[in-house]
């Protein structure tokens, strides 16, 4: 018998078979690093998305002290208003009060008109006093 001879394709036929090889190797070697930075980028996202929820549940505390300070503030003001109106109301009765002791004992007394503080805030009926702020009045 006669030995088998490898033909000259065979050569190349190894040749093939090895960049095949190594090909192969490459795309996994690739897919594994593309899995990787798809990992990373989840990761990343992950964590983001924690710091925003974080962020949002601190701007949602800021967001619900405000509205209660709103609503205090508000509440505040309408007594204040009722105050004003009730002040308003007895000081009138006190203007007649003094017009009709004028009138009676024939003495003048210097009567101011009412400025209506609602229609125009920026006449004060009353001298500006100091305003104490409490320490927790404007909380953040």
């Amino acid at each position: 018998m006669a030995p088998e001879q490898q033909s000259p394709n065979s050569g190349s036929n190894s040749n093939i078979d090895e960049r095949k090889r190594k090909r192969k190797q490459s795309n996994r070697e690739s897919a594994r690093r593309s899995r990787m930075r798809k990992q990373q980028r989840l990761d990343e996202l992950m964590a983001q998305e924690s710091q925003i929820q974080e962020e949002n549940k601190k701007l949602q505390k800021i967001i619900d002290d405000s509205k209660q300070l709103y609503l205090n503030f508000a509440s505040e003001n309408n007594v204040l208003r009722a105050q004003l109106g009730e002040l308003t109301d007895r000081l009138r009765s006190l203007n007649s009060v003094l017009e009709i002791a004028s009138e009676v004992s024939g003495m003048a007394f210097d009567i101011p008109a009412i400025p209506d503080a609602l229609l125009e805030p920026w006449l004060l009926p009353c001298p500006i006093q100091p305003i104490a702020a409490s320490a927790d009045m404007f909380r953040h």
